[in-house]
Parts: structure tokens; C-alpha cells; sequence
């Protein structure tokens, strides 16, 4: 196998060489010369790519090129010749060329006059001139040393001058096989063509050897003028080495395993190449890695390493060990990881990588926020110092080496610490813009998803969920394609989820389905995927009082919670089962998981968005409990924490609550006229069942109102019809929803409102309605 040469690139040169002849007219020089390039230069096409297999263009054209010359022909069969023959495409003119090699000696002489395209240096002009040879014409292209053909050129002559006479062989031979699948075409167009017109030494002596020639043509090219099936393909280092960094590259950029067609092509060239590169472990310990096998990818990293280090020094140790930490961290194995992260750091220090160094202290401290319970030790300890102390340690190590990747990333690590501690919202904003400017100032693409993935968390916050969405639609249709594909993937689980809370549960599962399915094939991003559809058919069985199909679904999810690196869809998972609960009426078992929850969050330091939804849990528990007194000065401390970390959409519900407490102590109208303050601001948030449930209360305060007034008042008639008003909205929102259980209870408490505001016909109407929402919710069970 050659290093760098094989009959592809060939076949390059000699497409060159017909640029600067003029063949090729000006129509086609910009197709011509944009296919040439292509393959010349390592240009990012995936940035204007629009999914996940257009991204790998590149290494297919590159495999395809090696193996078959049709694309050559895809490329040059639509073109005529500048010179108009007719019947003669640029494809024919290419192929003459080719063929005019016919033999080794040929070959030769076709990489020495390789010479004559390139511009002639001052010192071969001056002896030119000296040996009174004509200098070229203005007109003639030349192309430039330094320029991407002329480089290319130069490096195929010096690697021809140094392949042994062995290697020039197989390559001659190489070449003939490559361009013999061409040889009917070139019959048809070229009348003298012969059989034996591939190898000109055997076409001049046949009348001479006679039928001695098959023989002499068998020993020297064997079975390579037969479709063989076990023939070797003409690959040569250069291009293995290339698609072998292609694919790392695309597998680390974007989250994404190779292709199976492009993984197979590869394997097949891999095999028939003569030396493989140290370089093919570490794309298997990353498909291994991606596939969540950890036995293998353990194993490949390890042979990856060990070949590492027996050409090169300790410098490189310390990735060794950061590749470990992260393989560790991905399956589960975290003291390990955590373990071998420190190490990296020591050794990154040792050896002043400050690269490295950087990196793992921005992995530790992103792994002690998602995992506070393995790195309390080493908190204890001063290993990581705080969370403020680290990241501003990292930000001003980042501004000193210009590792812009870093500022930006410990800017958003900011901007998130100061939602999640409920500090000021225009500090985070701060930080967020900062971050901002350096990626668009930088140009850094594929940081974009996590800039808004923390942009559409703060408009959460806020309650703007209209803004929260465009935000998201904005990054799918715009930036999806520059980042990697878990930032994908969450963006469009949050949009599943805004769908699912106003009860669009077949559109969240559609936005899910539509997602990139060989994108899916990594095994992280399918198990959240998986996860993801489980907790928006959950949520639907819920709602829907399939109570067994909730408990199935929850059992599975319930089981591999632990295993998840999200902590966010962990806590989901938790206060949907305790919703499960409590709609079995095990309203003990839904306390104490409330309790348990609420000293976990208050021992690790969560997320105080988190503390504030249990708070809210343990108040809705008290009020099915009938006790919702005894849960005041939990709602008032949940209101007062989310006013001031601006966490609206549950500041909502915290005054609801609130309202509802008033509406039990008999203050009806302040319950009111709080209701009335926040429920257009709660519609802002897309919640339905939160709104739903304000409306509730905002009946139940109006009935409270009509009792204090006297019998067949047109007051007590007024606040009557504002309850069933009230009431019938909160029956529209559950409805969107699709909560059976809360549609019921809204037509119960209508029929028994017109039942005391003596509309007995009324009252019935609602009455069999409620009896055919039973036998719904009886037949959506089945």
C-alpha cells in the first residue's frame, strides 16, 4: 500500500491536467474545479448541513472515489469539451487521457511531466533563458507552487520519486483494475481501441509471443482484470489517516455514531490496507463508548493508550486519564471517575498542559452540580472549593490563556448558579450576554445550543413561555445543525414538554418521533429519548386515570432513575409518581416521599426552583387531606421564595393556594380578589392545569360568597353564575389536558350549583354529563 498515492488520485492529476490544457470550457470550470477541491482540501461541509447523514457526505465521497471511478464520470459525462468535438463529452477527454497510460514506463513519464503544470521558479526562468527556451505564454494556466493544486501536484511527484520499484508495481497494477471498469465505453468511442490496449507492451508484442501473451498477462497482473470477489481495494495511507480523523472529529463535534454503511466501507478498506494506524483504536473505543458497550470501549481506550505511549512520552498521560474519566463517569462508575479526574488534574499540572488542566476542572466542577453527593468529600476537603471559587478561578484562568470555550462555558455555569440560588435575574442576564458576545465575537457555533438551552430556562423562570418556545424554535431551525445533538435533543424534549402541559400529548410524542433516528443509534441520547416518551405517556395515563399503565410505565422509569445524569428528569419522574399516589389515595406513601425528597434537595443544595415545587407539593397534600390550614406558612414561604427568585410559574400557584386557605377560613373576598390579580398572568405561562386549578378556586370562593348572601338575592343568583363561569373554564382547561378525574369533579360541582340556584333542568344536563365522562374515563382504562 502506498502512502499516499493510489489510482484516485491519479485520476486527480489528470482531471488537473486538463484544466490547464483549456479542455475543460468555462461553463464547467466551476463544477469541475469545486469536485477537484472537494477532495483536496479538508473543508467543513457539514456547517451547511441540515441532518446527520449529510454531515458524513464527505467521507463517502472519499470512500467512493477510492473504490469506483464513477464519480468521475457523475461529475464530467453532463460536460462537452471545450473544443466541441461532437459526440464527445469532457468525460470521453478524461478518459483518453488515462488511457494514453498503457503502460509502468508511461506512468512514469506521466508523474515527470507533472512538472509542466506547475509556474516556473526565477532560477529554472533564468536557465530557460540561458539554454534559449521560450518562456511560456501569458495565457497558459499555470498553477501556483503554493497553491492547493500546485501543493498537491508537488507532493504526488516527490511521493511517486519515493515508492520502491515493488510499490510502484502494485500501484501501476492498482490503476489498471481502477480503470478497467471503463473499458467498454472506451471501446465504443475509440475504433483502434484493442483488448490487450491497457498495457502497450503486451498490445506490441502479441504477434510476436502469440498465444503465449494470456500467459505472460496472467503472471504479471494475476486476477485484477477479472471482477474477483476477494480483490484488495487501492487504498493508501494518506486516505485512511484522513477518514479516520473525519470521523473522530464528527463523532466528537456532534454527539453522533458513524453511519453503518460508512462503518462497514471502512472497515472493508481498513482490511485491506497493508499498516493500520494507532489512531483506528480510539474510533473504536468511541463507537464502543457511543453504543454503551463499556467492556469494549474500556478495552480500546487501554490498547489506544498503551500504542500511544510506546512512541511518545509521559506528556500525553494525562488524556489517557481524562478519556477515562469521562468513559467512567458516562456509565455510572463516578468515585472512579472522580478518582481519575483528580489524577488528570495533578498530571495536567506536572506537565503545565494548561489545556488539559482547564478542561478537568470544568468537568469537576460540572460533575459536583450534577452529582453534589459524590463530590461532598472533596468539597470538605477544599479538593474543588466552592462553586463561586471555582468558576471564578476558571474564568479568569480562561481570559488569561484565551480559551474562549471555556469563559463563555464558566459564564453560563454563572448565569445557571445564579437561577438556581435564586440570586438576581439581571446579574444572570449579565452573565448570559457576556457569555454572548464571545460566541458570536469567536464564531463558536457549536455552543450556541447550550448559550440557549440556559436562555429558554430563564424565560421559563419567568413565566414568558411564549419566548421560551420561539427560543427553542429558533435554535432548531438555525443553530440544531452547528451543535451536537444532545443540545438537540433537549431543546426538543422541552418543546414535547410545553406541548404536553397544554395536553397536546400526540404532537409532543410526534416532535419526539421526528427527531434524527441515526442520531438516536448512541446509546446515551436513546435511553433520555426513551425516557422522555415514557414521562409524556405517563403523564397522559395519568390524566387519563389509566392508573395500571401509570404504574407500569412508572415501575420502568423508577428503575433506572438513579442511572440518569439529568437530575431534573429525575425529580419529574418523582413528583409524577407521588401524583400517582395520591390519585390512589395513598396519601401517606405520597408524604413521606415529599419529606424524603425535601431533606435530600435541602442536603445537596439543589436547584431552589425544586424546593419550591415540593413545598407546593406538601401544601396540595395537606388540602386533600382536608387540613389545608395546617399548610399557611408552608404557601406563604413558597410565594415569598418564588417572588423573590422571580420564579413565576410557581408563584401562581403558591397564591392560589394562598387564596384557596382564605376561601377554607371563610375570606372569600380577598380569595377573590387575589385569584383575579394572577390569573392573567398564569394564562402567559401555557400551564393548563395550573390555570385550570386557579379557576377552581376562584369558583369555589364565588359559591363561598354566594352563601353569605341572603337566599334568592340577585346577589347570591350573581355570584352564583361568576362560579359556574369560573367553573366552566377550569372544566376547559383540564379538558385540553384530558384530565378526567378533575373534568368530572368540575361537572359535579356545576350540577350542584344550578342545583341550589334552583335550575333543576340544568342541573340533570350536568348531572348526565358527568355520568358520560365516567363511562369515557371507564372506556379510555381499557
Amino acid at each position: 500500500m502506498s502512502r499516499f498515492l493510489n489510482p484516485a488520485k491519479i485520476g486527480l492529476l489528470a482531471l488537473i491536467e486538463l484544466y490547464t490544457d483549456k479542455t475543460v470550457p468555462t461553463s464547467s470550470i466551476l463544477d469541475v474545479l469545486s469536485f477537484i477541491t472537494s477532495h483536496l482540501i479538508d473543508n467543513d461541509i457539514s456547517s451547511s448541513a441540515s441532518s446527520s447523514s449529510d454531515r458524513w457526505r464527505r467521507a463517502e465521497s472519499t470512500v467512493s472515489l477510492v473504490i469506483s471511478i464513477s464519480d468521475f464520470e457523475k461529475v464530467l459525462m453532463p460536460h462537452t469539451p471545450a473544443s466541441g468535438i461532437p459526440g464527445r463529452s469532457l468525460w470521453y477527454m478524461f478518459l483518453h487521457r488515462l488511457w494514453k497510460i498503457d503502460s509502468l514506463d508511461a506512468l512514469h513519464d506521466f508523474f515527470e511531466k507533472c512538472s509542466n503544470l506547475l509556474a516556473r521558479t526565477k532560477e529554472e526562468l533564468r536557465r530557460d533563458a540561458e539554454m534559449g527556451d521560450p518562456p511560456p505564454a501569458p495565457e497558459v494556466i499555470q498553477l501556483s507552487r503554493n497553491s492547493p493544486f500546485g501543493a498537491f501536484v508537488r507532493r504526488s511527484q516527490l511521493e511517486f520519486t519515493r515508492l520502491r520499484f515493488h510499490d510502484a508495481i502494485e500501484l501501476w497494477k492498482d490503476f489498471v483494475k481502477y480503470r478497467q471498469t471503463t473499458a467498454a465505453y472506451y471501446r465504443k468511442k475509440t475504433t483502434d481501441f484493442q483488448r490487450l490496449s491497457f498495457d502497450s507492451v503486451l498490445l506490441a508484442n502479441q504477434n510476436e509471443w502469440g498465444h503465449a501473451v494470456e500467459s505472460i498477462a496472467s503472471v504479471a497482473y494475476g486476477d485484477i482484470l477479472r471482477d474477483y470477489p476477494n480483490a484488495t481495494i487501492p487504498v493508501s495511507t494518506d486516505d485512511i489517516e484522513k477518514l479516520l480523523e473525519f470521523q473522530i472529529d464528527h463523532m466528537q463535534k456532534y454527539g453522533n455514531r458513524v453511519p453503518l454503511e460508512i462503518r462497514h466501507q471502512f472497515q472493508d478498506l481498513v482490511m485491506d490496507s497493508y499498516m493500520v494506524p494507532s489512531l483506528s483504536h480510539y474510533l473504536s473505543y468511541l463507537e464502543a463508548w457511543r453504543a454503551g458497550d463499556y467492556a469494549t470501549s474500556f478495552d480500546y481506550l487501554h490498547r489506544y493508550f498503551d500504542y500511544t505511549m510506546q512512541n511518545r512520552d509521559r506528556s500525553f498521560y494525562q488524556y489517557a486519564l481524562m478519556n477515562l474519566a469521562v468513559l467512567q463517569a458516562d456509565f455510572g462508575c463516578h468515585k472512579e471517575a472522580i478518582a481519575a479526574m483528580l489524577e488528570t488534574v495533578s498530571t495536567a499540572r506536572e506537565n503545565r498542559d494548561m489545556t488539559c488542566l482547564n478542561f478537568a476542572l470544568n468537568w469537576l466542577f460540572h460533575f459536583g452540580r450534577a452529582h453534589p453527593e459524590v463530590t461532598q468529600e472533596l468539597e470538605s476537603k477544599s479538593q474543588l472549593g466552592t462553586g463561586k471559587e471555582s468558576l471564578a478561578f476558571l474564568r479568569s484562568r480562561a481570559k488569561e490563556t484565551g480559551t474562549w470555550s471555556l469563559w463563555s462555558s464558566a459564564l453560563m455555569s454563572e448565569a445557571k448558579m445564579c437561577l438556581s440560588h435564586g440570586e438576581s435575574v439581571a446579574t444572570a442576564l449579565e452573565h448570559l450576554v457576556r457569555s454572548s458576545q464571545i460566541l458570536v465575537e469567536r464564531n463558536m457555533k457549536n455552543m450556541v445550543g447550550s448559550q440557549l438551552s440556559v436562555n429558554i430556562s430563564l424565560w421559563d423562570r419567568l413565566g414568558v413561555t411564549y419566548l421560551s418556545a420561539t427560543t427553542c424554535e429558533v435554535f432548531l431551525q438555525c443553530h440544531a445543525r452547528h451543535s451536537i445533538f444532545d443540545d438537540a435533543l433537549k431543546v426538543t424534549s422541552r418543546q414535547a414538554s410545553m406541548l404536553a402541559l397544554r395536553g397536546k400529548y400526540d404532537e409532543a410524542l410526534g416532535k419526539l418521533e421526528n427527531l434524527d433516528v441515526d442520531s438516536l443509534r448512541a446509546w446515551k441520547p436513546s435511553q433520555y429519548w426513551h425516557k422522555f416518551r415514557g414521562i409524556i405517556k405517563l403523564r397522559r395515563d395519568l390524566h387519563h386515570n389509566n392508573l395500571d399503565g401509570a404504574e407500569l410505565l412508572l415501575s420502568q422509569l423508577l428503575q433506572s432513575k438513579n442511572e440518569d445524569l439529568e437530575p431534573d428528569l429525575a425529580f419529574v419522574i418523582d413528583t409524577l409518581h407521588i401524583e400517582c399516589l395520591v390519585r390512589r389515595g395513598n396519601i401517606e406513601d405520597a408524604f413521606t416521599k415529599v419529606e424524603k425528597m425535601v431533606a435530600e434537595l435541602r442536603e445537596e443544595n439543589r436547584d431552589i426552583a425544586l424546593r419550591v415545587r415540593l413545598l407546593l407539593l406538601k401544601a396540595e397534600l395537606l388540602d386533600k387531606c382536608g387540613r389545608p390550614q395546617k399548610a399557611f406558612t408552608i404557601v406563604v414561604r413558597a410565594a415569598n421564595v418564588a417572588w423573590r427568585a422571580r420564579l413565576i410559574p410557581y408563584l401562581w400557584p403558591a397564591i392560589g393556594a394562598i387564596a384557596n386557605i382564605l376561601s377554607s377560613l371563610s375570606e372569600f373576598e380577598p380569595a377573590i380578589q387575589l385569584l383575579h390579580a394572577v390569573l392573567p398572568r398564569s394564562l402567559e405561562c401555557e400551564n393548563s392545569a395550573m390555570t385550570a386549578k386557579l379557576y377552581s378556586h376562584l369558583g369555589d370562593a364565588n359559591v363561598g360568597m354566594a352563601g353569605k348572601m341572603p337566599p334568592k338575592s340577585n346577589k347570591r343568583r350573581e355570584y352564583l353564575m361568576k362560579g359556574v363561569e369560573a367553573i366552566e373554564k377550569a372544566f376547559n382547561h383540564y379538558s385540553s389536558v384530558e384530565d378526567i378525574n378533575k373534568q368530572c369533579e368540575m361537572m359535579a360541582k356545576k350540577a350542584t350549583i344550578m342545583k341550589v340556584a334552583g335550575d333543576y333542568v340544568l342541573a340533570n344536563d350536568y348531572a348526565a354529563a358527568y355520568m358520560a365522562l365516567r363511562r369515557d374515563a371507564a372506556q379510555l382504562k381499557i
